[in-house]
């Protein structure tokens, strides 16, 4: 699961990633709204950790702009208000849950849990792109009567090519996404598992391949 925590409270918001991480969550952790903006309107996240009150950008605006957006992200929204009429606005922005501080680090990880629990009931089972399918239940690529499974980082990977067709992929943002921003892999170990994928999609017979485009990416393709 991958969490993005936007506080503008540099120790809080290290606390909080660090936290999460030690909890097997992959974290990135920015500290005003409009990063955080950024990062969820372009990232692959299970859970968006906002705070309200961030200086240009506030979290009440954030939430507001990603639901127009179409993004559907889960967010847990953090204030150091209890006012039922600071709760309410918070929600009617998009906010899917409210957590007041000072809080329990037990109730943020049961309330993380309850939000990727219920995303994951809209979650379809198998994800398809020309004559392949992800199953996402258990980590198998398959072409018509052949599979293969993935490891945990070539799903992962291989969910984000396929949930993303149409665009040509960065390594840094494969980087960011997959293992997150404080991870030390390089773009080395990106292109080794692009080459696992790519022996796996052979062996399945699938005419779709993982193709670079130079300087800029990896995208996905089916030969003729």
């Amino acid at each position: 699961m991958k969490i993005l925590v936007v506080d503008d409270e540099v120790k809080l918001a290290d606390a909080l990633g660090e936290l999460l991480r030690r909890n097997k969550f992959i974290v990135d952790v920015v500290y005003d709204g409009e990063d955080g903006y950024f990062y969820a309107k372009k990232g692959d996240y299970d859970v968006i950790v906002l705070d309200v009150m961030m200086p240009q950008m506030d979290g009440y605006e954030v939430a507001t702009k990603l639901r127009q957006n179409k993004c559907n992200i889960p967010i847990l929204m953090l204030t150091a208000k209890d006012e039922v009429a600071s709760r309410v606005k918070g929600l009617d922005c998009g906010a899917d849950d409210y957590l007041t501080k000072p809080f329990a680090t037990e109730e943020l990880l049961a309330r993380i849990r309850a939000l990727t629990r219920r995303q994951s009931e809209l979650v379809f089972d198998e994800l398809t792109y020309e004559d392949i399918t992800l199953n996402t239940s258990n980590y198998t690529l398959a072409c018509g009567q052949k599979t293969v499974s993935l490891g945990a980082k070539e799903y992962e990977i291989m969910r984000f090519l396929m949930a993303n067709s149409s665009q040509v992929i960065s390594k840094d943002i494969i980087i960011s996404k997959i293992w997150g921003l404080d991870s030390d892999i390089t773009e080395n170990n990106v292109e080794a598992y692009m080459s696992f994928l790519r022996k796996k999609l052979f062996y399945i017979g699938s005419k779709v391949t993982i193709m670079t485009k130079r300087l800029l990416g990896y995208y996905l393709e089916k030969s003729e």
